[in-house]
Formats: structure tokens, sequence, C-alpha cells
């Protein structure tokens, strides 16, 4: 930052956020409702921000040097008698002006906000449809109806107006506790919302029967129908559980005493070990990392989480409609979790607070979005002279950059691990509350499994999306590579006794999808073809390690499939576009096809250039309303996919025990030497000796290499007959 202005990648003050928000209002004026749904910043261009960063590594920033002006985005909506206009447009801050502005067409529905979801239960409990609908049932005395808002799903009609659905529950209000769980108690019925009028348009009802009795509905009794009769509580708030909990589990504590290892910046810069990089906050995406270097040599220039969509394997109308798109259609930035010292995260914490737009635009602060902390990772490296017995033994620390979010019944964790040996990890974790809907007691289905008495959590899958702008060694230069280890037939010549193997690489030449191999350890490498590593002769890269999951099992034909393109494959890599960040589109809601995501992208037909040069488009442009032409030479951008295919379990009730996954991004000849050589191995003083009888011990050693040795004096190191064999072989 440069005589008091702020970094471009620094997110907006109050100040700029509000003076976006007043250019504006001041164009409608009082005749027209504006409804805002984001206010955050505009990154700059990939172009003008290049050689700014270029010139920071470099320490030759001046007030002189040229820089991105600083730009707000605004989405809002116009608030018209029929129909809701989304608007999307950027605001120089600078010059205080509009400088692009596009209207969505008339299906492209905006996401859901957390007013809009909190208008959601009002609007049903005035509907006299739904009042008529819920005079079929009868709750028992001291239930009081609650409702969950949902996302309409692909809409079965391309007419549709923006629908809201609600999944109905009911809570047990005579334990007088506001935390009572609901799910327990799932009503079939689903009321849905014109969003324009806020009116009930329609009450679906739901199929209550197992899975061999058809896909209808039962019909209506005569009598209401009598609900929870012999259903159990799910209760997950410790003072109402029903069995105390446990009391023989001592505190495990995380002890800084030095405090912590890393810095942050008012202006977002974090610098940590060799590692530094500039953590933004978007409301569809949470935390990002932009410009992540290690020993100031520049390793990705963007990393997100992109998209998250799951998909219901319950036949049965309307459960067909039940898939979210957790990004899209809410934003998981805009669910994100105001963070809990001690809770969410151990040890020393910086917290990193947010602003979310409200209805009228106003700066609405959201506290603790983001936790900054470091944790032990179990052993870095290890090594022990089996003659000498002396081990070396280096522990493993990340960094993490971690959020989490509330999206009705689920909770997601996302975090950015970094860690000393120059890699980084992206985690995601899944936990909450598995999605139930009413069955009939006695009955079972193989849409899913029961949980309780008259509760059924059917069969989805989670389908996750991340975002890799690569700038390995350099912002300018970058390719994929897919490397391959294939078997070789035996020959008297080259592989007489059978056993060699060979790697086989291919350069991604054009904009395309990858999907996992296992068997042939199929590996996507970020390389900078112009560099090469000085020891192996081999391009400075990273190798991008996934878990080979299973992809999205709806039918390749179906809405379910079709909006959400970017779930058939492992692995896409597109053409570079500014702005261009939704895996799936930027409209995801009530979408019937993926429009705008990895799958249009690659057919618009971008290559790339051998040695990973990027080239803008032949008009010259290379902005969100500029793209390049079609076919045009461009910079790759990786969009790893990975899933988990979620058949519950009884022990995911009622609360389910977190399930995760990892991308790891390694260092591939990108360092001479492990870089993790130099980190200490000091050993950890808070660690003591517990014995049989219970009692503690310490020893006061200060490395892992003594520890060693004193652990084979008194008969506990691994190693000790091999060491004691080898050492008499030596002397005889």
């Amino acid at each position: 930052m440069t005589a008091g202005r702020p970094h471009p990648l620094t997110q907006l003050s109050v100040q700029e956020f509000t003076k976006a928000r007043d250019i504006i209002v001041k164009l409608y004026g009082s005749s027209q409702p504006v409804y805002f749904q984001q206010i955050s910043l505009q990154e700059p261009s990939k172009e003008s921000l290049i050689p700014y960063l270029e010139a920071e590594h470099a320490g030759t920033l001046t007030a002189e040097t040229p820089r991105p002006g600083r730009h707000a985005r605004v989405e809002y909506s116009i608030i018209k008698a029929e129909r809701h206009e989304a608007v999307r447009c950027v605001v120089d801050l600078d010059a205080s002006k509009v400088v692009s502005s596009d209207t969505a067409s008339a299906h492209s529905f905006p996401y859901y906000t957390a007013d809009d979801f909190s208008q959601c239960l009002d609007c049903c409990v005035s509907s006299d449809m739904f009042k008529e609908a819920m005079s079929e049932f009868a709750l028992p005395e001291g239930f009081e109806l609650t409702i969950d808002p949902w996302p309409y799903g692909g809409s079965d009609n391309e007419d549709d107006p923006r629908y809201m659905q609600g999944l109905v529950f009911a809570r047990d209000a005579r334990k007088n506790h506001p935390d009572t769980n609901h799910y327990g108690y799932p009503i079939p019925i689903i009321p849905v919302i014109d969003w324009v009028t806020k009116k009930v348009v329609r009450v679906d009802r739901l199929p209550t029967w197992g899975s061999d009795h058809g896909l209808e509905p039962a019909p209506r009794g005569d009598e209401p129908k009598k609900l929870f009769q012999n259903s159990k509580p799910a209760e997950w708030v410790p003072e109402l559980l029903e069995q105390p909990v446990r009391a023989d589990l001592k505190p495990l504590n995380v002890v800084q005493p030095e405090g912590p290892s890393f810095t942050v910046r008012p202006d977002g810069l974090v610098e940590w070990q060799k590692w530094r990089f500039r953590l933004g906050f978007t409301p569809r995406e949470g935390a990002v990392l932009h410009d992540v270097c290690y020993q100031n040599r520049p390793v990705f220039y963007r990393l997100s989480f992109s998209e998250l969509t799951v998909p219901y394997g319950d036949p049965r109308p309307p459960f067909h409609r039940k898939q979210a798109f957790d990004f899209g259609d809410v934003g998981v930035g805009r669910a994100a979790n105001n963070l809990t010292l001690g809770c969410d995260c151990l040890g020393a914490i910086h917290y990193f607070d947010a602003l979310l737009a409200g209805p009228d635009g106003s700066p609405t602060p959201a506290k603790s979005v983001v936790c900054l902390h470091e944790q032990d990772g179990g052993i870095l490296w290890k090594h022990t002279n089996f003659r000498t017995n002396n081990a070396i033994v280096v522990r493993s620390r990340e960094f993490v950059v971690q959020f989490i979010c509330t999206l009705a019944n689920y909770e997601y964790i996302f975090a950015f691990k970094l860690d000393l040996a120059g890699g980084v990890t992206l985690e995601t974790r899944a936990t909450g509350m598995v999605s139930v809907v009413a069955i009939d007691e006695g009955k079972t289905s193989k849409y899913g499994n029961l949980m309780s008495p008259g509760i059924l959590a059917q069969n989805h899958q989670h389908i996750f999306a991340a975002r890799i702008d690569p700038a390995i060694d350099s912002y300018r230069d970058n390719r994929v590579v897919v490397e391959e280890s294939h078997g070789v037939k035996m020959s008297p010549e080259t592989n007489p006794y059978g056993n060699l193997y060979e790697v086989r690489r291919r350069v991604v030449d054009k904009a395309s999808h990858i999907d996992a191999e296992p068997r042939l350890n199929r590996t996507i490498k970020l390389e900078n073809p112009n560099k090469k590593n000085s020891i192996s002769g081999k391009n400075l890269a990273y190798k991008v390690v996934a878990p080979p999951t299973q992809m999205i099992l709806a039918d390749e034909e179906s809405i379910q499939s079709q909006r959400a393109l970017f779930a058939q494959h492992n692995a896409w890599v597109t053409g570079y576009r500014d702005g261009e960040f939704w895996v799936a589109g930027e409209f995801t809601n009530q979408s019937r096809v993926e429009a705008g995501g990895v799958g249009d992208m690659v057919r618009r037909g971008d290559w790339f250039t051998e040695d990973g040069t990027p080239t803008k488009g032949t008009d010259g442009s290379s902005g969100v309303n500029g793209h390049a032409s079609h076919g045009t030479k461009s910079s790759p951008v990786l969009w790893p996919v990975y899933s988990f295919t979620h058949n519950p379990r009884v022990e995911d009730w009622p609360v389910m025990p977190m399930e995760m996954y990892q991308i790891h991004l390694r260092p591939a000849d990108f360092f001479e030497a492990n870089p993790s050589l130099d980190v200490p191995s000091k050993k950890n003083e808070a660690s003591v000796l517990v014995r049989c009888c219970g009692s503690n011990g310490s020893g006061n050693d200060d490395s892992c290499s003594s520890l060693q040795k004193d652990a084979a004096v008194h008969g506990q190191g691994t190693n000790n007959g091999v060491a004691a064999q080898t050492a008499g072989a030596q002397v005889a």
C-alpha cells in the first residue's frame, strides 16, 4: 500500500461500500424500489493487476506506479409488479459513476438472501391455501409449525416465475427451548411461493409410503391424519439430551505462549513463514486467496471454492426438484457463521470481518466470518539412522484459513491450509443435519434410510468444485499437463523382467475436461513451461492430488444433470476470463440447464500456447463484458470437481459426524530440495509421559533427536533391535 491508497485487492471500506450504494440509489430516485443483494469489490482485470503485483514483489512500488482503479460490483433487483429485474453493474469509485450495467434475462433469477428467507414462514402461515393443506393433519398438543426455506430446484416449466419452496416441520414447543429439533417432525407437504407476489401458489403433497408403492402420494383421508404418535425426539443441544454429556474427557489445550507465527495487516495481507497472500471475501464464495506466494515467488493467482450442488435421488415428485446450488442459489459468504473463540478454531486466532449488503444497500457487518490460525499437522518428516538410532523428527504445522456456512440443515466447513513444505490443501467438511422427509411407520425405502420412526433420510450427493488460477513462478506463463504411469510389456531388449513402467505426459492444449483414472495414477500438473528445475531439468510445477470420487448419478438427460454439467467430470480446464468464477454459471436458481458454466467455457474452444503465454482476444478485450473471440489463445484455469455420495446411516442422526475431502496442491520440482529442511526439530515441552498408574512425568531435553536417544536407553526405541545387531556386526 502506498501513500494511504488501498491495495487493489483490499476489500471495500464502509465508505466505499456506502458510496457505491448511494450512486445506485441516485439513479432511480424515490420512484423505483431497489432491492440490494450484493455490494463487493470488483476485482481488477488480470491485465491491469499483474504489472502492479510484479512491481510490488520487486520492491519498486511508488506513488507513481500505475495501479488499477477501485471498483465495486453491485447486484440488485428492480421491484416491478410483474417481475423483479436482476441488474449487475460496476461502479467506478474514483470517478463516482456506473461504468457498466447489465440486466439479466427474464428467467435468470438471482440468488436468495437471508432477508428473503426470513419472509418465507410469514408468507406460508398467512396463506389460506397453506392453512387448508395443514387441515389434513392433526399435530400433537403443544407442537408449532416451522418452515425451512429452500430454493425451488430445477423448474419443470420454462415459463415458471421466480419460486421458493418450503420444507415444513413441527417443533415441540412444550420443551420451552428455542433449539428443540424440528427435523424430527417432518410434515408431508411443500408450499410453493411466487416470490414476486409473495403468495403461496400451490401446496405439493408428498408421498410417504415405501418405495414399493409407486411414485404418487396417498389419497387424502376423510379425517385429519394424526402425526408423530410414535415419533422420538431428535435433540442435539446438550441440555435437551436424554443422556448426560461425558464427564471423563479432560481438557486438550492448544497453547502458543509466545503468540502466533503469522501476521495480518489491515489491508488483507497475510504472512506466515515463507508464505504471503491477500485474503478476500465475497458473498458467494466466502474466503478467497489472492496472489499466493512462497519466498516471494508467485504460486497461485487466485484460489477459491466455486460451487456445491446437492442432488437428491428420490424420484417421487416433487422430490425430483430437491437439488440445491449452495453457492449460486444462496451464497456461502452470505451464510457464513460468526465464529466463536475457543470453539470453531483453537489456539491463537485472528478473525476476519466482512461487509454484506442489507436490503437497502447499507453495509451490514459480518463479524468473525473467517478464522486464521495455526495447528499441528502430525509428523512432517522423520528419519532414523538405524546404525546409531539417532532420529530427527520435524512436526508439521499448518496455517489454516477457515470459514463455515450454515445452509438450513447442513453445515459446510471450508478451509485453505498452507504447510511448511510449500503445499496448499483445499479442504471441505460436511456436518449438520441430513435433510429428512416423512415415511409411514413400518415402511422402508430404497430411496434412503430410516433414521427414526417416521423419518426417512434420502440418498443424495454433495458435489463440490474449486477454482485454481495458477501462477507457477510467473503470472504470465502457465500450462496444464496430464501425467500417467503405464506398465510396459516385457521385452528382451528393454524390459526383460517386466518390472518397467513409464511416465507419459500430455500437454492440455485446448479447453476440455479430465476424468480421474486411479489405475493409471492420472495426475494433473500446473507447470511453468519456460522455467526448469536446475537439478532435475523438469519444468517447475505443482501437482494436483484430488480424490477420484464418483460424479453425478442423475441421468445425463435429466434436468438435475443438465443444470450441473460440471458435475459430470472430475476436472475441467478452461481459458481465463476476468470475473469468470462460476463453474455452473452465474444463475443457478431455478435453472434448467447450465448456462455460462464450464460446459459453455469449453465449447467456445479456447486453446493454450505451448509456452503458456496468454494472448488477448482478437477484440482486444478480456473482461466479463468483452470476452475474447471464439477459439482464441488464453491462459488455463483448472476446476477440480469432487464429491461424496451420501447414502445416510443411522449414525448420521440427529447430527452428522463430519465427512472430509481434500485437494492437495504439492510442489513438483518447484524447489531444489525439501523446502522444510530448515524447520526446527524442537521437542514440545508441554508433552508429558502418562504412566500406567496415571501419573505424569516429563523430560527436559530440547530436541527430538535426544528424545529418541533417551527412549533407546529406556528400551523404548523403535529400532533398538536393529541398531544393536548392526553395532554388533560392526564390532565383529
